[in-house]
């Protein structure tokens, strides 16, 4: 992995929901149903609707186990 992709990674990890029922959650915490809702109405543009869609990606592929370890705390 070069460090550009891990750079990524780890923005994706420590990505919050910024408004709505989950404010203040990281993506990783989303419902997958929710990450599939949103598949279907259409994800939000630019940076936050890429990281939904790579998040609902690794749910339906159970890798969210390896998203928490990368948590900054």
């Amino acid at each position: 992995m070069d460090d550009q992709a891990r750079k990524e990674l780890l923005e994706l990890a420590n990505a919050m929901m910024p408004f709505g029922k989950y404010e203040g959650k990281y993506l990783v915490q989303l419902p997958e149903a929710y990450l599939v809702w949103y598949r279907q109405k259409g994800f939000p543009k630019g940076k936050l609707g890429r990281q939904l869609e790579q998040m609902l990606e690794i749910k339906q592929n159970g890798l969210e186990k390896l998203i928490y370890p990368l948590i900054k705390k």
